[in-house]
Protein backbone atom coordinates (compact mmCIF):
# COMPACT_ATOMS: atom_id res chain seq x y z
CA UNK A 1 0.00 0.00 0.00
CA UNK A 2 1.21 3.56 -0.73
CA UNK A 3 2.30 5.77 2.16
CA UNK A 4 -0.76 7.65 3.47
CA UNK A 5 -0.99 11.18 2.13
CA UNK A 6 -3.20 14.20 2.73
CA UNK A 7 -5.34 15.50 -0.13
CA UNK A 8 -7.60 18.54 -0.42
CA UNK A 9 -10.68 18.41 -2.64
CA UNK A 10 -12.10 21.80 -3.65
CA UNK A 11 -15.59 21.99 -5.16
CA UNK A 12 -18.54 24.30 -5.67
CA UNK A 13 -21.61 23.42 -3.63
CA UNK A 14 -23.83 21.83 -6.29
CA UNK A 15 -24.47 18.14 -6.82
CA UNK A 16 -22.65 18.16 -10.15
CA UNK A 17 -19.42 19.11 -8.37
CA UNK A 18 -19.96 17.43 -5.02
CA UNK A 19 -20.93 13.90 -6.15
CA UNK A 20 -17.71 13.18 -8.08
CA UNK A 21 -15.67 14.80 -5.31
CA UNK A 22 -17.31 12.48 -2.79
CA UNK A 23 -16.64 9.44 -5.01
CA UNK A 24 -12.95 10.37 -5.22
CA UNK A 25 -12.82 10.97 -1.47
CA UNK A 26 -14.19 7.49 -0.82
CA UNK A 27 -11.65 5.91 -3.18
CA UNK A 28 -8.70 7.79 -1.68
CA UNK A 29 -9.75 6.91 1.87
CA UNK A 30 -10.13 3.27 0.85
CA UNK A 31 -6.47 3.45 -0.18
CA UNK A 32 -5.50 4.75 3.26
CA UNK A 33 -5.18 8.45 2.49
CA UNK A 34 -6.59 11.43 4.41
CA UNK A 35 -9.00 13.80 2.70
CA UNK A 36 -10.30 17.29 3.48
CA UNK A 37 -13.01 19.20 1.60
CA UNK A 38 -13.01 22.91 0.79
CA UNK A 39 -16.33 24.29 -0.44
CA UNK A 40 -19.01 26.87 0.30
CA UNK A 41 -21.80 26.70 2.89
CA UNK A 42 -23.96 24.58 0.57
CA UNK A 43 -21.21 22.08 -0.16
CA UNK A 44 -20.19 21.33 3.42
CA UNK A 45 -23.85 20.67 4.28
CA UNK A 46 -24.56 18.45 1.28
CA UNK A 47 -26.53 15.51 2.74
CA UNK A 48 -24.84 12.15 3.02
CA UNK A 49 -21.64 12.88 1.06
CA UNK A 50 -19.03 14.29 3.44
CA UNK A 51 -20.48 13.55 6.87
CA UNK A 52 -17.25 12.04 8.25
CA UNK A 53 -14.71 14.11 6.32
CA UNK A 54 -12.95 17.27 7.47
CA UNK A 55 -14.66 20.23 5.81
CA UNK A 56 -13.82 23.91 5.49
CA UNK A 57 -15.65 26.94 4.11
CA UNK A 58 -13.73 29.50 2.06
CA UNK A 59 -15.08 32.83 0.82
CA UNK A 60 -15.27 32.94 -2.96
CA UNK A 61 -16.56 35.57 -5.34
CA UNK A 62 -18.79 34.98 -8.34
CA UNK A 63 -17.88 37.15 -11.30
CA UNK A 64 -20.71 39.49 -12.18
CA UNK A 65 -22.45 42.67 -11.13
CA UNK A 66 -20.19 45.06 -13.02
CA UNK A 67 -16.97 46.66 -11.69
CA UNK A 68 -18.17 46.77 -8.07
CA UNK A 69 -19.17 43.10 -8.23
CA UNK A 70 -15.81 42.16 -9.73
CA UNK A 71 -13.96 44.08 -7.03
CA UNK A 72 -15.93 42.34 -4.28
CA UNK A 73 -15.34 38.96 -5.91
CA UNK A 74 -11.61 39.61 -6.16
CA UNK A 75 -11.44 40.57 -2.47
CA UNK A 76 -13.28 37.39 -1.49
CA UNK A 77 -11.03 35.22 -3.63
CA UNK A 78 -7.89 36.73 -2.13
CA UNK A 79 -9.28 36.32 1.40
CA UNK A 80 -10.06 32.68 0.60
CA UNK A 81 -6.58 32.21 -0.82
CA UNK A 82 -5.02 33.55 2.39
CA UNK A 83 -7.17 31.23 4.52
CA UNK A 84 -6.32 28.24 2.36
CA UNK A 85 -2.60 28.95 2.66
CA UNK A 86 -2.90 28.94 6.45
CA UNK A 87 -4.73 25.62 6.28
CA UNK A 88 -2.11 24.07 3.99
CA UNK A 89 0.69 24.96 6.41
CA UNK A 90 -0.80 22.62 9.01
CA UNK A 91 -2.48 20.01 6.77
CA UNK A 92 0.41 19.56 4.27
CA UNK A 93 -1.60 18.32 1.26
CA UNK A 94 0.25 16.29 -1.34
CA UNK A 95 -2.12 17.69 -3.97
CA UNK A 96 -5.19 19.91 -4.33
CA UNK A 97 -7.90 18.63 -6.65
CA UNK A 98 -10.48 21.09 -7.98
CA UNK A 99 -13.90 20.05 -9.27
CA UNK A 100 -15.05 23.38 -10.63
CA UNK A 101 -17.29 26.05 -9.19
CA UNK A 102 -16.18 29.38 -7.77
CA UNK A 103 -15.39 28.01 -4.26
CA UNK A 104 -12.61 25.91 -5.83
CA UNK A 105 -10.74 28.96 -7.12
CA UNK A 106 -9.11 30.32 -3.91
CA UNK A 107 -8.03 26.80 -2.89
CA UNK A 108 -6.30 26.27 -6.24
CA UNK A 109 -4.72 29.74 -6.21
CA UNK A 110 -3.28 29.01 -2.77
CA UNK A 111 -1.87 25.74 -4.07
CA UNK A 112 -0.15 27.58 -6.94
CA UNK A 113 1.36 30.00 -4.44
CA UNK A 114 2.59 27.19 -2.19
CA UNK A 115 3.94 25.02 -5.01
CA UNK A 116 1.52 22.18 -4.25
CA UNK A 117 0.60 19.93 -7.21
CA UNK A 118 -2.86 20.54 -8.63
CA UNK A 119 -5.42 18.68 -10.72
CA UNK A 120 -8.81 19.81 -11.97
CA UNK A 121 -11.63 17.46 -12.87
CA UNK A 122 -14.15 18.60 -15.49
CA UNK A 123 -17.54 16.89 -15.31
CA UNK A 124 -19.03 18.49 -18.41
CA UNK A 125 -18.23 18.30 -22.11
CA UNK A 126 -17.36 22.01 -22.02
CA UNK A 127 -14.50 23.17 -19.83
CA UNK A 128 -16.05 25.30 -17.09
CA UNK A 129 -15.11 28.89 -16.31
CA UNK A 130 -13.02 28.24 -13.20
CA UNK A 131 -11.29 25.26 -14.78
CA UNK A 132 -10.54 27.34 -17.90
CA UNK A 133 -9.12 30.08 -15.70
CA UNK A 134 -6.64 27.76 -13.97
CA UNK A 135 -6.06 25.19 -16.74
CA UNK A 136 -2.78 26.71 -17.88
CA UNK A 137 -1.27 26.41 -14.37
CA UNK A 138 -2.50 23.05 -13.09
CA UNK A 139 -0.41 19.89 -13.41
CA UNK A 140 -3.19 17.76 -14.90
CA UNK A 141 -6.71 18.07 -16.29
CA UNK A 142 -9.05 15.09 -15.85
CA UNK A 143 -12.03 14.95 -18.20
CA UNK A 144 -15.30 13.01 -18.33
CA UNK A 145 -15.63 13.03 -22.13
CA UNK A 146 -13.25 12.28 -24.97
CA UNK A 147 -14.34 15.54 -26.63
CA UNK A 148 -14.32 18.63 -24.42
CA UNK A 149 -15.11 22.03 -25.88
CA UNK A 150 -13.14 25.16 -24.89
CA UNK A 151 -10.00 23.06 -24.40
CA UNK A 152 -6.88 24.77 -25.78
CA UNK A 153 -4.47 22.68 -27.81
CA UNK A 154 -1.65 23.55 -25.44
CA UNK A 155 -3.46 21.85 -22.55
CA UNK A 156 -4.06 18.51 -24.26
CA UNK A 157 -0.69 17.06 -23.32
CA UNK A 158 -1.67 17.08 -19.64
CA UNK A 159 -5.28 16.01 -20.20
CA UNK A 160 -6.46 12.57 -19.04
CA UNK A 161 -9.80 10.94 -19.86
CA UNK A 162 -11.08 9.30 -16.65
CA UNK A 163 -14.88 9.72 -16.75
CA UNK A 164 -17.20 11.18 -14.14
CA UNK A 165 -17.32 9.25 -10.85
CA UNK A 166 -20.80 8.23 -9.65
CA UNK A 167 -22.21 6.94 -6.38
CA UNK A 168 -21.59 3.30 -5.51
CA UNK A 169 -25.35 2.65 -5.47
CA UNK A 170 -25.55 3.71 -9.11
CA UNK A 171 -22.37 1.94 -10.14
CA UNK A 172 -23.80 -1.29 -8.70
CA UNK A 173 -26.63 -1.10 -11.26
CA UNK A 174 -24.08 -1.92 -13.95
CA UNK A 175 -24.07 -5.49 -12.66
CA UNK A 176 -27.85 -5.78 -13.01
CA UNK A 177 -29.41 -6.59 -16.39
CA UNK A 178 -31.70 -4.20 -18.20
CA UNK A 179 -35.21 -4.93 -16.84
CA UNK A 180 -37.13 -7.35 -19.03
CA UNK A 181 -39.97 -5.67 -20.93
CA UNK A 182 -42.60 -8.35 -21.35
CA UNK A 183 -45.39 -8.11 -23.92
CA UNK A 184 -48.04 -7.63 -21.25
CA UNK A 185 -45.80 -6.31 -18.46
CA UNK A 186 -45.45 -2.85 -16.92
CA UNK A 187 -43.62 -0.19 -18.95
CA UNK A 188 -41.76 1.96 -16.41
CA UNK A 189 -40.80 5.58 -17.06
CA UNK A 190 -38.61 7.76 -14.83
CA UNK A 191 -38.81 11.55 -15.23
CA UNK A 192 -36.21 13.64 -13.41
CA UNK A 193 -35.06 17.22 -13.83
CA UNK A 194 -32.15 17.30 -11.43
CA UNK A 195 -32.14 18.36 -7.79
CA UNK A 196 -34.71 21.12 -8.35
CA UNK A 197 -36.90 19.40 -10.92
CA UNK A 198 -37.75 21.04 -14.26
CA UNK A 199 -41.04 22.76 -15.00
CA UNK A 200 -40.75 22.12 -18.75
CA UNK A 201 -40.81 18.36 -18.11
CA UNK A 202 -43.92 18.76 -15.98
CA UNK A 203 -45.59 20.81 -18.70
CA UNK A 204 -44.85 18.44 -21.57
CA UNK A 205 -44.26 14.87 -20.40
CA UNK A 206 -47.79 13.86 -19.22
CA UNK A 207 -49.37 14.96 -22.51
CA UNK A 208 -46.52 13.45 -24.51
CA UNK A 209 -46.84 10.04 -22.87
CA UNK A 210 -50.58 10.18 -23.52
CA UNK A 211 -49.81 10.22 -27.26
CA UNK A 212 -48.01 6.87 -27.19
CA UNK A 213 -49.83 3.80 -28.52
CA UNK A 214 -52.76 2.75 -26.34
CA UNK A 215 -51.28 -0.64 -25.42
CA UNK A 216 -48.25 1.14 -23.92
CA UNK A 217 -50.25 3.82 -22.17
CA UNK A 218 -52.36 1.19 -20.43
CA UNK A 219 -49.23 -0.59 -19.15
CA UNK A 220 -47.32 2.52 -18.12
CA UNK A 221 -46.06 3.30 -14.63
CA UNK A 222 -44.42 6.71 -14.21
CA UNK A 223 -42.24 8.12 -11.45
CA UNK A 224 -41.99 11.88 -11.95
CA UNK A 225 -39.87 14.33 -9.98
CA UNK A 226 -41.54 17.75 -10.07
CA UNK A 227 -41.18 21.11 -8.42
CA UNK A 228 -43.45 21.85 -5.48
CA UNK A 229 -45.46 24.39 -7.45
CA UNK A 230 -46.05 21.86 -10.26
CA UNK A 231 -47.06 18.76 -8.30
CA UNK A 232 -50.84 19.18 -8.17
CA UNK A 233 -51.08 20.05 -11.85
CA UNK A 234 -48.86 17.12 -12.88
CA UNK A 235 -50.85 14.64 -10.81
CA UNK A 236 -54.08 15.92 -12.31
CA UNK A 237 -52.69 15.56 -15.84
CA UNK A 238 -51.64 11.94 -15.32
CA UNK A 239 -55.02 11.17 -13.77
CA UNK A 240 -56.77 12.80 -16.73
CA UNK A 241 -54.85 10.51 -19.10
CA UNK A 242 -55.36 7.41 -16.97
CA UNK A 243 -51.61 6.92 -16.45
CA UNK A 244 -50.54 5.64 -13.00
CA UNK A 245 -47.89 8.01 -11.66
CA UNK A 246 -45.91 8.67 -8.49
CA UNK A 247 -45.14 12.40 -8.35
CA UNK A 248 -42.71 13.78 -5.77
CA UNK A 249 -40.31 16.70 -5.31
CA UNK A 250 -37.45 14.48 -4.15
CA UNK A 251 -36.58 10.87 -4.89
CA UNK A 252 -34.27 9.65 -2.10
CA UNK A 253 -34.08 6.19 -3.68
CA UNK A 254 -33.27 7.42 -7.19
CA UNK A 255 -30.80 4.56 -7.90
CA UNK A 256 -33.57 2.03 -7.27
CA UNK A 257 -35.95 3.91 -9.55
CA UNK A 258 -33.20 3.97 -12.17
CA UNK A 259 -32.72 0.22 -11.75
CA UNK A 260 -36.23 -0.66 -12.87
CA UNK A 261 -36.76 2.14 -15.42
CA UNK A 262 -37.19 1.08 -19.04
CA UNK A 263 -36.68 4.67 -20.20
CA UNK A 264 -35.63 7.94 -18.53
CA UNK A 265 -36.71 11.46 -19.48
CA UNK A 266 -34.29 13.97 -18.02
CA UNK A 267 -32.11 17.04 -18.27
CA UNK A 268 -28.55 16.48 -19.51
CA UNK A 269 -26.49 17.46 -16.49
CA UNK A 270 -23.11 15.79 -16.08
CA UNK A 271 -24.18 13.60 -13.16
CA UNK A 272 -27.35 12.51 -14.95
CA UNK A 273 -25.40 11.42 -18.05
CA UNK A 274 -22.79 9.64 -15.92
CA UNK A 275 -25.51 7.72 -14.06
CA UNK A 276 -27.41 6.81 -17.25
CA UNK A 277 -24.27 5.46 -18.87
CA UNK A 278 -23.10 3.69 -15.72
CA UNK A 279 -26.45 1.90 -15.36
CA UNK A 280 -27.11 1.52 -19.08
CA UNK A 281 -30.54 3.15 -19.40
CA UNK A 282 -31.96 4.67 -22.62
CA UNK A 283 -33.11 8.25 -22.32
CA UNK A 284 -34.82 11.25 -23.82
CA UNK A 285 -32.67 14.26 -22.93
CA UNK A 286 -33.81 17.89 -22.80
CA UNK A 287 -30.74 20.10 -22.21
CA UNK A 288 -31.19 23.14 -20.00
CA UNK A 289 -30.96 26.06 -22.47
CA UNK A 290 -29.59 28.49 -19.87
CA UNK A 291 -26.69 26.22 -18.88
CA UNK A 292 -23.35 28.03 -19.11
CA UNK A 293 -21.82 27.65 -22.60
CA UNK A 294 -24.74 25.35 -23.45
CA UNK A 295 -22.78 22.56 -21.80
CA UNK A 296 -25.79 20.25 -21.38
CA UNK A 297 -26.20 19.99 -25.15
CA UNK A 298 -22.53 19.03 -25.34
CA UNK A 299 -22.99 16.51 -22.52
CA UNK A 300 -25.76 14.77 -24.47
CA UNK A 301 -23.67 14.49 -27.64
CA UNK A 302 -21.80 11.24 -26.95
CA UNK A 303 -24.71 9.12 -25.69
CA UNK A 304 -27.01 10.44 -28.43
CA UNK A 305 -24.46 9.80 -31.19
CA UNK A 306 -24.06 6.25 -29.85
CA UNK A 307 -27.81 5.60 -30.05
CA UNK A 308 -28.40 5.37 -26.30
CA UNK A 309 -30.49 8.54 -26.12
CA UNK A 310 -32.44 11.05 -28.17
CA UNK A 311 -31.87 14.76 -27.56
CA UNK A 312 -34.65 17.33 -27.92
CA UNK A 313 -33.82 21.01 -27.57
CA UNK A 314 -36.21 22.72 -25.16
CA UNK A 315 -37.57 25.06 -27.84
CA UNK A 316 -38.68 21.95 -29.77
CA UNK A 317 -39.87 19.99 -26.76
CA UNK A 318 -43.59 19.42 -27.37
CA UNK A 319 -45.85 16.47 -26.50
CA UNK A 320 -45.88 15.28 -30.12
CA UNK A 321 -42.09 15.55 -30.47
CA UNK A 322 -41.58 13.67 -27.21
CA UNK A 323 -43.87 10.84 -28.32
CA UNK A 324 -42.13 10.68 -31.70
CA UNK A 325 -38.64 10.49 -30.23
CA UNK A 326 -39.62 7.84 -27.68
CA UNK A 327 -40.94 5.70 -30.52
CA UNK A 328 -37.76 6.28 -32.54
CA UNK A 329 -35.68 5.20 -29.55
CA UNK A 330 -37.70 2.00 -29.45
CA UNK A 331 -40.89 0.74 -27.88
CA UNK A 332 -40.21 -2.95 -28.45
CA UNK A 333 -38.08 -5.16 -26.24
CA UNK A 334 -35.21 -5.45 -28.71
CA UNK A 335 -35.13 -1.73 -29.53
CA UNK A 336 -34.98 -0.67 -25.91
CA UNK A 337 -32.39 -3.30 -25.01
CA UNK A 338 -30.21 -2.15 -27.91
CA UNK A 339 -30.48 1.48 -26.77
CA UNK A 340 -29.67 0.44 -23.20
CA UNK A 341 -26.56 -1.41 -24.38
CA UNK A 342 -25.43 1.63 -26.37
CA UNK A 343 -25.91 3.88 -23.36
CA UNK A 344 -23.95 1.43 -21.23
CA UNK A 345 -21.16 1.42 -23.79
CA UNK A 346 -20.60 5.12 -23.11
CA UNK A 347 -20.11 4.50 -19.38
CA UNK A 348 -16.75 4.77 -17.64
CA UNK A 349 -17.29 2.69 -14.50
CA UNK A 350 -13.67 2.97 -13.34
CA UNK A 351 -13.74 6.77 -13.18
CA UNK A 352 -13.13 7.02 -9.42
CA UNK A 353 -10.28 4.50 -9.60
CA UNK A 354 -8.65 6.15 -12.61
CA UNK A 355 -8.95 9.62 -11.09
CA UNK A 356 -7.43 8.37 -7.83
CA UNK A 357 -4.56 6.79 -9.80
CA UNK A 358 -3.92 10.17 -11.44
CA UNK A 359 -4.02 11.94 -8.07
CA UNK A 360 -1.54 9.47 -6.57
CA UNK A 361 0.79 9.92 -9.54
CA UNK A 362 1.66 13.50 -8.61
CA UNK A 363 3.21 14.39 -5.29
CA UNK A 364 5.65 17.07 -4.18
CA UNK A 365 8.07 16.64 -1.24
CA UNK A 366 7.39 19.36 1.28
CA UNK A 367 11.05 20.38 1.15
CA UNK A 368 10.35 21.76 -2.36
CA UNK A 369 6.75 22.80 -1.86
CA UNK A 370 7.51 26.26 -0.54
CA UNK A 371 6.14 25.80 2.97
CA UNK A 372 9.13 24.06 4.57
CA UNK A 373 7.30 22.34 7.41
CA UNK A 374 7.20 18.61 8.12
CA UNK A 375 3.98 16.80 7.32
CA UNK A 376 1.40 17.01 10.13
CA UNK A 377 -1.37 14.66 11.15
CA UNK A 378 -4.87 15.45 9.81
CA UNK A 379 -6.83 17.88 11.93
CA UNK A 380 -10.21 17.28 13.53
CA UNK A 381 -13.20 17.19 11.21
CA UNK A 382 -15.52 20.07 10.34
CA UNK A 383 -13.23 22.96 11.13
CA UNK A 384 -13.84 26.43 9.77
CA UNK A 385 -10.80 28.28 8.52
CA UNK A 386 -9.75 31.58 10.04
CA UNK A 387 -7.96 34.32 8.06
CA UNK A 388 -4.18 34.09 7.96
Amino acid sequence: MNQPRNYVLAAGGTGGHMVPAAALAAELRERGHHVALVSDDRGVRFPGLFDDIETHVLPAGRLGGGPLGWLKAARNVMAGRSMALQFYRSYRPSAVIGFGGYPALPALMAAFRAGIPTIVHEQNAVLGRVNRFVAGKVDAIATSYAEVDRMKDGWRGKTHLVGNPVREAVLALRQRPYPLLEEDGIFRVLVTGGSQGASILSQVVPDGLALLPVHFRRRMQVTHQARVEDIDRVRAKYAEHGIPAEVATYLPDLPEHLAWAHIVIARAGASTIAELTAAGRPAILVPLPSATDDHQTANAREISDAGGARTIQQKNFTPSELAKQIQKLGLDTQGLENAAARARGCGRPDAARDLADLVESIDAPWESAGLGIARAKPRAANGRLAPA
